[in-house]
């Protein structure tokens, strides 16, 4: 399998090199060239495997220069062992009779991006051996939270790498930001921007377009690379769980073979609802792909209309990994559902650089809308969501699963479509316990107390355990306290880099 440029303007390379590359050199993010398909018994034969060995099935098409041993070991270093607090790795709940929601959770950071960024690193090291890299990797991150601590997570001490995260100082949660900023391993980096996340984002991306600063670090013996959903390793893992939660679906008898279900995203970079269209495309009875968005809408303004426009007011919500205005992962979509016609993507890209949006034709639109439907969710609709979750169904959803299970209402009113749906549960409930305990017990009932008090009162009231990943995070010692302006992200990797 070779992997092409969505700008057009980039020789096709193999996964290894992709994966090493993170994105073009033409500013275009790499998809496969050739679409990947799964027979109707391959996906069958997924439910009686263990989630390991369904993401070797699922991977193998894609990763066609790796060995079905390297790609087990790379697996089996992501997900064995204790790195996720269950067996199932990303298990189904039963939430009503007609929806599910699946746990993506339960790794070392308590949020969805461990399920890439734990394999990633693994990729990266073997995509290094096999095509004889000499230089160290030094990964580039722009993270609106949950990346950003997945990948030091993933990457602290890995040989042959280093890494830099870049995160809005003040748009994370405390959480977030001490689980950041406590990071051990000598090889990392954290930096604040004083700024938003779209401000982290498009530095680190200035950055990878600096051909002086590539040159200067290739002397140094560094390259580049990123960790971002716009590296096509850290999304490939992510169309697995789609099918190991239908095939468990399956094993429980809630859905029949051939059934069509809906899953429910909540989105900003679009790149975990971008891997469940791919799982779509490969043969996965998907019926539609629901997109929940909070106050930062943008998502929704584009499916709706077919325009999207960043400029707009950024509204810093409860669902902060979602607070996001240029949504990365959109451009591979476009790319495919338009034919892969490379100048269409650039010309919209161009608009939105320069511009600010850009408005794509009818027939785009209509691709678009057939695949995917969305709505947003505000934040009292978001705490009352989590309060009316607990209280019908004792189940405990964090705030963005939370802006999930309510734009799936709004879906199933305006359409009456009744499809069994599955619901992304993108982090625990326990990482945004602020807002989680202020909801169930109301402002008197969280009054005075901190993030981290709060995590015992959420634990004593509901009975759930606090995960491994956040006990004592706030008595950790803060090792990282840099923080730069957005327009100095440049500057501040050369100073991180060079004095190495």
């Amino acid at each position: 399998m070779k992997y092409e440029s969505t700008r057009g303007n980039a020789p096709a390379l193999a996964a290894a090199e992709a994966i090493k590359m993170g994105i073009a050199p033409d500013g275009g993010l790499f998809v496969p060239v050739e679409r990947v398909t799964l027979t109707e018994e391959q996906l069958l034969s997924l439910s009686s495997l263990p989630y390991t060995e369904r993401a070797v099935a699922i991977l193998q098409p894609f990763l066609t220069d790796f060995s079905n041993e390297e790609l087990l070991h790379c697996v089996e270093a992501a997900y064995g062992g204790d790195k996720f607090d269950v067996p199932e790795v990303a298990p189904v709940r039963s939430l009503t009779p007609d929806t599910s929601v699946l746990e993506l959770w339960h790794g070392p950071t308590c949020a969805f991006k461990d399920m890439a960024l734990q394999i990633l690193p693994q990729f990266l090291v073997k995509a290094m051996e096999k095509t004889g890299e000499t230089a160290e990797i030094i990964i580039l991150v722009a993270t609106s939270g949950d990346t950003g601590k997945a990948a030091l997570e993933g990457f602290a001490d890995v040989p042959g790498t280093g890494i830099v995260v870049f995160f809005p100082e003040q748009g994370v949660s405390e959480v977030q930001r001490l689980q950041m900023v406590t990071q051990t391993g000598g090889n990392v980096h954290v930096i604040g921007v004083r700024g938003n996340f779209d401000d982290a984002q498009s530095g680190v991306k200035q950055v990878f377009g600096d051909q002086e600063l590539a040159l200067l670090l290739a002397g140094k013996g560094y390259r580049l690379s990123s960790a971002n959903s716009i590296n096509w390793g850290r999304l490939v893992p992510q169309i697995v769980y789609y099918f190991s939660a239908y095939a468990d679906l399956l094993k429980e008898g809630r859905i029949r073979a051939g059934e069509k279900i809906n899953f429910v995203v909540p989105t900003g970079n679009f790149g975990n609802i971008l891997a469940g269209f791919y799982a779509k495309t490969m043969g996965l009875p998907i019926n539609k792909l629901i997109c929940a968005a909070n106050a930062n809408n943008v998502l929704t303004d584009f499916i709706q209309t077919g325009s999207y426009d960043r400029n707009r007011q950024f509204l810093k919500t409860l669902s902060p990994s979602m607070d996001i205005l240029i949504s990365s992962n959109l451009e591979r979509l476009l790319y495919e559902l338009t034919g892969r016609q490379a100048a269409k993507i650039n010309l919209w890209m161009n608009q939105l650089k320069t511009q600010g949006s850009y408005v794509v034709d009818q027939d785009t639109l209509d691709k678009v809308q057939s695949h995917f439907w969305s709505d947003f969710a505000d934040d009292q609709e978001t705490l009352s969501t989590i309060r009316e979750t607990w209280q019908q169904h004792r189940y405990l959803l964090d705030t963005h699963t939370a802006v999930a299970v309510r734009v799936l209402e709004k879906y199933r009113q305006a359409t009456g479509d009744a499809t069994y749906s599955v619901v992304a549960a993108t982090a625990s409930p326990f990482k945004f316990n602020g807002s989680v305990a202020g909801a169930l017990l109301g402002e008197a009932g969280i009054a005075g107390k901190s993030e981290f008090e709060l995590l015992d009162t959420l634990s004593f009231y509901t009975g759930w355990p606090i995960p491994k990943g956040l006990r004592n995070l706030d008595k950790r010692p803060v090792l990282h306290r840099a923080v730069t302006d957005r327009d100095k992200i440049n500057e501040a990797v050369r100073s991180v880099l060079l004095a190495r």
